[in-house]
C-alpha cells in the first residue's frame, strides 16, 4: 500500500452496500468488465461504462495495488434482445452490410478500441475476445450440464432452481421482470436461460462451432463466465457493467459460476465469481439519440465532429457520481470542455514557471499540499466521489505561493487518478475546428473587435454572445487569454 491512507470504500450491488475494499489475494486487485458487441459502434451511453472502470483501475493503483484487468470483446452470442431471445447481433448485421461477420467485428472492435484511446482509458491487461474461447466455453458447459441444464430442441439451457439465490443481484422476481425473458416451449422456468445454442435445421451461421449438444454458438452469458473464471480466477475481486446488465446477465453470469464452482449460496458474495460487483448508472439524453436505431446516435465522433475534444466528455462524466443517472446537453459538454481548457491553460503557466529540474519529491507532504491530496484520496475512496475529487483539484490548481514544481507534481498524481491528461495536453489540442464551420479569418476578426468593444463597454451579455457564436463556429475566444486570441484555421 502507499501512503494514502483512506481507507477504500464501493458500493457492492449484489449486498446493495458500501464494502471495504479487501482483495482475494493481498497486494493484488483482479477486475472484470463487461465489454461491448461489436455489432455496431458505441455510443457515448457505452463509453461512460469504461470511464467509470477505467477510475475505478486507476484508483486501485492510487492505492497501491497491482492491478489485472480484463474487459472482453463479445463477437458471437449477444442476441438483439439481452433477455435472450431474437438474432445473433453479429449475423444481423453482416447480413445487413453484406459483409463476412469477421469484417464486421474487426471494423467494430477497432472503432471501440479508438474511442477508448481518445477517452484516455488505459489499456487493461486482457482483451479478452469471446471467439478465442469457445473451446474453453463448450468445456465449461459440459462440466455443469449434468446438475444444472437440460437440453431442448433449440440447445442446451441452465435450470436456475438449481442454484441458491437465483437473481439476488437483480432483486427483480417479479411479473415485470421475468416478462422480459422469452418464452421458450419446454423450458422448465421462465426465467431458465440457453448456454449453447443450436443452429436451426437448415441454417448455417458465419460463426458455428461443433458441440455435444449440436452444431451452434454459446450463449453470451457464458463468454463472460469463462472468460473472467479462466484469466482472473474465482473468486476475483471486481466485476463491472452498466446498470443495464444487473437485471439479465449478470443474474445469469453469477448462475453459471455457482454452479461451475460447487459454491452455496449468496450469503457469501464470493461463491457468485467475484466478491464485489459494480454497476454504472445511465447516460441520459432527453431527444432520443443515444439509441443507435435512431440513425445519426450519439457516438463519440459526433461530439468531435461538432468540435468537442472527447476528454470534455470524460470531464462531463467525472462531474457525477457514477452510481448517479448523468443527463447529457450540449451545454453540459460546452461548459465541460470551458473548464478543462482553464485546467490545461493553468498548467502551461505553471510549465512555464518551473524551474527545469527542480526537485518535487516531496510535493506530498508539503504544508499546503498535504491537506488537499488528503481530501482527494478520502473523496475517490469514498466509493469513487470523482466530483468531489475534481473541487479538490480545482482548489490545488489556484493555490497562490506555492512552488511550481512542487504544484506540477500534485496535480500530476491526482490527474492519474481522474485522467484528464492535463500534463499531456496543449490548449491548442483542444480547440477542434467543427466539420461544419465555414467562417472566415475576416469574420473571426470582425467578431473578436466586437467582443473586445462589448467588454470595453461592460456588455458582458454581448460578449458571452459573441463568444457562443465563435466557439459554435470552432473559434477559442477565452478571457484571461493574455494572447487576447491565438486561433488559426486550420
Amino acid at each position: 500500500m502507499t501512503d494514502q491512507s483512506a481507507p477504500l470504500v464501493l458500493f457492492n450491488s449484489l449486498t446493495r452496500a458500501l464494502e471495504p475494499f479487501v482483495p482475494v489475494h493481498p497486494g493484488e486487485a483482479r477486475v472484470y468488465s463487461c465489454g461491448p458487441t461489436v455489432y455496431n459502434y458505441p455510443h457515448i451511453g457505452n463509453m461512460r461504462a469504461y470511464v467509470f472502470a477505467d477510475v475505478l483501475g486507476r484508483t486501485l493503483s492510487w492505492k497501491g495495488y497491482k492491478l489485472t484487468h480484463v474487459i472482453n470483446i463479445t463477437d458471437v452470442g449477444h442476441l438483439t434482445d439481452d433477455a435472450d431471445a431474437g438474432e445473433d447481433k453479429l449475423e444481423k448485421a453482416a447480413k445487413a452490410n453484406a459483409q463476412s461477420i469477421w469484417d464486421i467485428a474487426r471494423h467494430y472492435t477497432q472503432a471501440y478500441w479508438a474511442d477508448i484511446d481518445a477517452l484516455g482509458i488505459r489499456q487493461p491487461a486482457h482483451w479478452s475476445i469471446a471467439t478465442d474461447y469457445v473451446p474453453a466455453m463448450i468445456e465449461f458447459a459440459r462440466s455443469i450440464a449434468e446438475k444444472h441444464c437440460y437440453e431442448l430442441p433449440g440447445g442446451l439451457y441452465f435450470d436456475v432452481s438449481t442454484v441458491a439465490d437465483y437473481g439476488k443481484l437483480a432483486r427483480a422476481a417479479t411479473d415485470e421482470g421475468e416478462g422480459r425473458i422469452e418464452q421458450v416451449e419446454g423450458k422448465r422456468h421462465q426465467a431458465d436461460f440457453a448456454i449453447w445454442r443450436k443452429t436451426p435445421p437448415g441454417e448455417t451461421r458465419q460463426m458455428e462451432w461443433d458441440s455435444p449438444w449440436g452444431r451452434g454458438a454459446p450463449g453470451w452469458h457464458l463468454e463472460c463466465s469463462v472468460m473472467s473464471g479462466k484469466l482472473l480466477g474465482f473468486p476475483f475481486d471486481i466485476h463491472t457493467g452498466g446498470i443495464d446488465h444487473r437485471e439479465i446477465h449478470h443474474p445469469n453470469e453469477i448462475a453459471q459460476n455457482q454452479a461451475f464452482c460447487c459454491a452455496g449460496s449468496l450469503a457469501d458474495p464470493a461463491n457468485s465469481g467475484a466478491r464485489m460487483w459494480m454497476h454504472n448508472n445511465f447516460l441520459v439524453e432527453r431527444s432520443g439519440k443515444m439509441s443507435k436505431s435512431s440513425g445519426e446516435f450519439l457516438r463519440l465522433q459526433l461530439l468531435i465532429d461538432k468540435g468537442y475534444h472527447p476528454l470534455a466528455y470524460r470531464l462531463l462524466c467525472l462531474q457525477a457520481h457514477y452510481r448517479s443517472e448523468l443527463e447529457f446537453s450540449w451545454e453540459g459538454l460546452g461548459a465541460a470542455l470551458t473548464r478543462l481548457k482553464r485546467m490545461v491553460m493553468a498548467v502551461a503557466q505553471l510549465k512555464e514557471r518551473a524551474e527545469p529540474g527542480a526537485d518535487a519529491s516531496g510535493w506530498r507532504s508539503h504544508a499546503k499540499l498535504a491537506p488537499l491530496v488528503d481530501r482527494f484520496d478520502a473523496a475517490i475512496s469514498e466509493d469513487l466521489n470523482t466530483a468531489v475529487a475534481l473541487t479538490v483539484l480545482d482548489e490545488v490548481i489556484a493555490l497562490k505561493k506555492i512552488d511550481p514544481a512542487l504544484k506540477l507534481a500534485a496535480i500530476a498524481a491526482l490527474d492519474g487518478v481522474l485522467g484528464l491528461n492535463l500534463m499531456g495536453l496543449s490548449r491548442t489540442d483542444l480547440r477542434l475546428r467543427p466539420k461544419a464551420a465555414t467562417i472566415t479569418e475576416e469574420e473571426i476578426a470582425r467578431v473578436i473587435a466586437a467582443r473586445q468593444e462589448a467588454r470595453a463597454a461592460k456588455d458582458f451579455a454581448q460578449s458571452d454572445t459573441l463568444r457562443d457564436e465563435l466557439a459554435a463556429q470552432g473559434v477559442d475566444a477565452m478571457d484571461g487569454d493574455p494572447l487576447g486570441w491565438d486561433w488559426r484555421l486550420g
